[in-house]
């Protein structure tokens, strides 16, 4: 029977997450009627977490690293590798609720012209978190800047299923064949706005992109980097600045560093005042997003992690 459906994980040092996401897969398997592989790709963990993938029943295939790279690398070599018609990018942090798989796949049969449909995410606590949203220009900066991002750009809301134009790749499900037709992801991107320029190029050659409520997965938003917050700052900001140099005239790019930049010095300005925030680190928002291409980001911390393996 040919494979529906290819379940394309990424983790990176997330073994007890993972495991909770494989038995999430495992469980959405036994209700469909189609035929399904697990792909896993372990990100150079050093945690165990290639053997428990190996040793999971539902896992068909691992790849595992022995150098660290970047998501939208990972996420492409798993579509290349997959043989489902379609392909479930997945987090290792990213749990499916029963009925998931179902609802992005019919979501996508009922739309011709969309390649790719987001899961509703909700926090572990059930709180529903925003997972799709307009894509990234001087308009949507400066409704950020008026705080007035949650009601014009976020566009994960509402009941039914609706056309956005980019949804979060922590539970995305992708037409293979147009994946391949754009060039897959974009390498560049090491992490964060991956799948923002990945919506962007599936637009650009006339694919659309849906939210879809009634698929829904709890994600735990593990961060193997979680104390090095510096890092994942630098990192956000220069590939939010990739992104709009790629897409934009400089002009526009610099429009939403300013945007941007003036957006955190607001609120590093309220955190003074506000207990339980850290004034310092929105101010770090602030430079790094005026300066992106200084500092050292993920990408940086990977080449670390990958030399330190080689001693």
């Amino acid at each position: 029977m040919a494979v529906e459906v290819s379940y394309c994980v990424v983790n990176t040092a997330g073994r007890e997450l993972l495991l909770r996401c494989l038995d999430a897969i495992a469980a959405e398997q036994e209700t469909l009627g189609f035929a399904t592989e697990v792909l896993v790709l372990d990100n150079a963990s050093g945690d165990g977490s290639a053997g428990a993938a190996r040793r999971h029943p539902a896992t068909s295939e691992l790849i595992a690293l022995d150098r660290r790279r970047g998501k939208g690398e990972n996420d492409s070599e798993l579509l290349q590798r997959a043989r489902g018609r379609l392909c479930l990018l997945l987090n290792e942090d990213s749990e499916l609720l029963l009925g998931a798989t179902k609802a992005l796949r019919a979501a996508l049969d009922q739309r011709p012209d969309a390649a790719a449909a987001g899961a509703r995410l909700v926090r572990p606590d059930g709180r529903q978190q925003p997972s799709a949203w307009r894509f990234p220009t001087p308009l949507t900066a400066l409704v950020g800047a008026l705080f007035l991002h949650r009601r014009y750009t976020v566009q994960s809301r509402g009941e039914h299923v609706r056309e956005v134009d980019w949804a979060q790749s922590a539970a995305l499900l992708v037409r293979r064949d147009a994946a391949e037709q754009i060039g897959w992801l974009d390498p560049a991107f090491f992490v964060y706005s991956d799948e923002v320029d990945f919506c962007k190029r599936l637009r650009d050659a006339g694919w659309r992109t849906l939210y879809v409520p009634q698929a829904t997965a709890i994600h735990h938003e593990q961060l193997s980097t979680g104390p090095v917050p510096e890092r994942r700052i630098v990192e956000l900001s220069r590939n939010r600045d990739r992104y709009m140099r790629k897409h934009h005239a400089w002009p526009a790019a610099w429009a939403v560093r300013l945007l941007t930049a003036l957006t955190y010095a607001a609120r590093a300005l309220a955190a003074v005042a506000l207990p339980g925030h850290d004034p310092r680190r929105y101010w770090r928002h602030v430079t790094a997003t005026l300066r992106p291409a200084r500092g050292e980001g993920l990408r940086e911390a990977a080449s670390e992690h990958n030399r330190g393996t080689r001693l």
